[in-house]
């Protein structure tokens, strides 16, 4: 299969896993609303990082991981406390605007580098996600399990991982003269957001118990 295709194969593969509003976009959004888009692309560019390095392990580890469930149960228990912890923190910050705003004016570029590398690191979804998608598009004879093909499709999802945070920091600058894109609105949002992937993680382990 042709270099180019297995690009846009994981850019398109990465770009659906970040289409729906969750923890990662929403931050960035809001990041870049109240500090800046520089700071949004910074946090971006932190959070496409690790993607990379995830996606690499995931494209490494797909036919262990899809052979071995445990593996992914234990993923998604992980997830399960990670998200309720980060509700909490945001439910908590949605209180405390005065507070907030104080914060974001001190953080640097560099800083939000880092806390996009922090955030998309307590993120786990990507690894089984990739590792599924990977195997499923190996079975198809789109790509195979060679460096140079696995190398390119991880560029390619790091890359569709980017494009779609900046649609939203995009999109999200456009609209910010309305009500909800407030920073309590923002945070109130994202801990919503994420209690419901939360709860949805929960009710998945429930139903493999």
């Amino acid at each position: 299969m042709s270099i180019t295709v297995i690009f846009f194969l994981g850019l398109f593969v990465a770009m659906i896993g970040v289409v729906p509003p969750g923890l990662l976009n929403m931050t960035a959004a809001r990041i870049s609303l109240k500090e800046g888009a520089a700071r949004g692309i910074m946090f971006s560019t932190g959070v496409c990082i690790v993607v990379y390095v995830q996606t690499y392990i995931a494209a490494i580890f797909a036919r262990y991981l899809s052979n071995h469930q445990d593996i992914v149960e234990i993923l998604q228990r992980v997830a399960f406390v990670i998200f309720v912890l980060i509700t909490i923190y945001f439910l908590v910050l949605a209180s405390k605007e005065k507070e907030a705003k104080k914060e974001a004016e001190i953080r640097s570029k560099h800083g939000r580098l880092w806390h996009g590398v922090l955030l998309s690191a307590l993120n786990v979804f990507p690894i089984p996600y990739q590792a599924y998608m990977t195997i499923t598009l190996v079975s198809f004879g789109w790509m195979d399990f060679e460096k140079l093909s696995i190398v390119t499709y991880v560029t390619g999802a790091a890359t569709g991982t980017f494009v779609m945070l900046y649609v939203y920091i995009f999109f999200f600058d456009k609209i910010k003269e309305r009500k909800f894109t407030s920073q309590k609105s923002m945070n109130l949002s994202i801990g919503i957001i994420t209690g419901i992937v939360a709860l949805v993680t929960f009710i998945n382990i429930l139903r493999e118990l």
